[in-house]
């Protein structure tokens, strides 16, 4: 079924999908499923705070500038 379908929307699911895919053929455990979550909710949160923190640095931002726009 999952090699069917992988067949059909190759094109149409990102590479990430397709991967998750196969892992969910497998019939993992919910808590095996949990953790996958956590894990790709991990990866990407300190994906973005890196980016984050690339451009707070970039831009020359200040912890003062951050605190403003949180209370405009």
């Amino acid at each position: 079924m999952v090699k069917a379908l992988l067949a059909m929307q190759g094109s149409k699911l990102s590479s990430l999908q397709l991967e998750l895919l196969k892992v969910y053929s497998f019939q993992p455990s919910d808590e095996d499923l949990i953790a996958v979550r956590k894990l790709l909710a991990t990866y990407f949160s300190d994906k973005m705070t890196k980016k984050i923190g690339q451009a707070i640095d970039e831009k020359g931002i200040k912890e003062e500038d951050l605190e403003r726009w949180l209370n405009e």
